[in-house]
């Protein structure tokens, strides 16, 4: 009575110990031995039939337990019970059950009773058999308890393989591995579950739940460790962190990416369902199993994107640091669910930790890259009023920005765009309700925009050539409007923004063509077919002429990088000056045929190649017709 196992078995009848107050399935409630004592006995007739049926009890529960005593065979410490006869596994479990009854008993009527210590010592020996086959079935199924094999399974999927209710599950042929399939290797995993569910409740409610959890938290938590290693995550320190080469954080941030992605979704997840499964009796085990197996492996994991957080900030760090924000944002709810019990908090709160510290360090960078365009002092023009390195940069970054629009809504969400000198209104497009994620950043983003827009009409006021400032201006919108109307930011910035800035490209456009071509406009008459003088003739054919060639030979380096918008912008020149043209040619070219001096040097095709050949930056006619100059005089037709 003074044993180790008889302290056991009388802690786990009168304490409430969490192992101990576990409790017992239905089957154990009710098992379905004839000889389950329901009441006291109200005399001493039935008291000594009674105690008669759990002394034969105790015998059949001797034979089964014996024999696959560890101590008293080579062949029993060598076999596993659970592979080598299944049948005998679920006779072995019900006499757990039925000595477990008897000691109930015994306990309850006649405590000074040999049986009862008798009872007791086949129970030691019935746990240290379970104990074995609990650790021989973890140990023998790592592959098949793979986090796919599992997750596959509900954690309240079907009930053990070897509850009273089953038909036998067959000979070795039966759950032998016939091949490699995945099916296969389900049914082995969905064996090697519901056996190690079936130990368990043995043992908990044996009051040996100590040694299974044990066994159990030694054997996954190596798992689980082992297998955030293979996925290649490695523990770095976090001193050791913000000084290494942003090249070779950036590598890691990457990995840490796609290895937290496997790791929650697959990993942990499975890990939680198995401990969900296999300690199904207590929720408080299995969250202790849970919390032991997985805490230190997340916590480091999670840590990671945190000590990220306080590397030096710069813009172009920026995107990296909201992959580590979206990914964690995106696995949220995964791990809300996953670690939902009190004794995982901690995982829950880095992770939070980690998303604040991003969100502060992605909040600075943005600032940051406000101010680096706001400090852009560039003087020298851009040559044929092309593209800005500037427009280039910014919008490729706020390009690349859109596509995390989601994580910078709720990153800017609570703080509200605060500038010395507010945007115009006429600049703010916004078709985002107040109350729409999206509001915020849209806000922020138009304000970016803004700022690169005053800076390109900084740099505008450096071209001498007044048609050439609004060229370069249409160019750079065009640019972005472009941008934004093929990235997410069309999402974020609205259909009402893209539209008042495209108005506002042809507004520029229409400047070019009026400063740049009004002179040449002006040399054709308002009404090409009125009678006019030969001589009025003549010196409008020869005020056209010098008109056009200084027009063109001063356009032909411009430049038009949007293709779309350099047909248009054709299309609108030669409107303006081919119809006038080709009605005054077509009235009086007859009139000064034959006259000496070349005072019609162009059929009005030819203004169409020459217009044709405009904006591609040069030099010369873009289809190698080559200076106004080379062109064959038409002199007299």
């Amino acid at each position: 009575m003074a044993t180790k196992g008889m302290r056991t078995f009388f802690s786990h009848h009168h304490s409430k110990s969490p192992s101990s107050s576990i409790p017992s399935s239905p089957s154990h409630t009710r098992p379905s031995s004839p000889y389950y004592y329901h009441t006291r006995p109200s005399s001493p007739l039935h008291l000594s039939f009674s105690e008669s049926m759990m002394d034969e009890t105790i015998s059949t529960a001797e034979s089964i337990i014996t024999k696959w005593d560890p101590e008293s065979s080579s062949y029993s410490k060598i076999t596993s019970l659970f592979n080598e006869n299944r049948r005998e596994a679920r006779e072995f479990l019900q006499s757990v059950r039925d000595l477990q009854r008897s000691m109930h008993f015994y306990a309850n009527h006649n405590s000074s009773s040999h049986n009862l210590v008798h009872a007791q010592t086949l129970m030691q020996t019935a746990m240290k058999r379970l104990e074995k086959e609990f650790y021989q079935i973890l140990a023998t199924n790592r592959d098949q308890l793979d986090p796919e094999s599992v997750s596959g399974r509900s954690s309240t999927g079907t009930r053990s393989s070897l509850s009273d209710n089953e038909e036998d599950v067959g000979s070795e042929d039966e759950i032998q591995i016939a091949g490699n399939s995945i099916q296969e290797v389900e049914r082995e995993a969905s064996i090697a579950m519901a056996d190690l569910q079936a130990i368990a409740e043995g043992m908990i409610s044996s009051g040996y739940g100590k040694e299974c959890v044990k066994i159990y938290k030694i054997m996954r938590k190596s798992i689980v460790d082992e297998g955030i290693y293979r996925l290649g995550f490695e523990q770095m320190s976090s001193k050791h962190i913000p000084k290494m080469d942003w090249e070779v954080l950036e590598h890691k941030i990457k990995k840490w990416v796609n290895v937290s992605k496997i790791a929650v979704k697959t990993l942990f997840y499975s890990e939680r369902i198995l401990c969900d499964y296999v300690f199904t009796t207590s929720n408080t085990i299995k969250e202790s199993c849970f919390s032991e197996i997985a805490k230190d492996a997340a916590t480091h994991l999670f840590a990671f994107p945190e000590t990220v957080a306080k590397c030096k900030k710069s813009p172009e760090k920026m995107f990296r640091f909201l992959d580590l924000y979206d990914t964690i944002s995106e696995l949220w709810p995964y791990i809300d669910s996953i670690f939902s019990c009190e004794s995982t908090s901690i995982i829950k709160t880095q992770v939070i930790n980690s998303l604040i510290k991003l969100g502060d360090g992605i909040r600075t960078m943005l600032a940051e890259f406000e101010s680096a365009m706001q400090k852009d002092s560039s003087r020298s023009p851009i040559l044929g009023g092309g593209l800005h390195p500037l427009t280039r940069y910014v919008m490729n970054y706020l390009c690349f920005l859109g596509d995390y629009k989601e994580a910078l809504a709720d990153i800017f969400a609570d703080y509200p765009l605060q500038v010395q000198h507010p945007m115009p209104e006429t600049m703010l497009q916004n078709s985002l309700t107040a109350e729409n994620p999206l509001s915020a950043i849209s806000t922020r983003l138009q304000w970016l925009i803004f700022v690169l827009l005053c800076k390109l009409d900084g740099k505008a006021e450096l071209y001498k050539d007044v048609g050439l400032l609004y060229l370069f201006l249409a160019n750079n919108l065009q640019y972005v409007v472009s941008k934004v109307r093929g990235c997410d930011l069309r999402y974020i910035l609205g259909a009402d923004w893209i539209s008042k800035h495209e108005s506002k490209v042809w507004q520029y456009v229409a400047n070019y063509e009026r400063m740049a071509w009004s002179m040449v406009a002006s040399t054709l008459p308002q009404n090409p077919t009125a009678e006019m003088a030969p001589q009025m003739v003549k010196e409008r054919f020869r005020e056209f002429n010098s008109a056009f060639e200084a027009a063109y030979r001063s356009e032909s380096g411009w430049v038009v990088p949007d293709g779309k918008l350099r047909d248009e912008i054709k299309v609108s020149v030669a409107k303006k000056i081919v119809p006038v043209y080709r009605a005054f040619y077509d009235k009086y070219r007859v009139l000064l045929r034959g006259e000496k001096g070349n005072f019609v040097r162009f059929a009005p095709e030819d203004l169409e190649i020459y217009l044709s050949d405009l904006f591609h930056g040069n030099g010369n006619s873009g289809s190698g017709s080559g200076s106004v100059s080379s062109l064959h005089p038409q002199g007299s037709m």
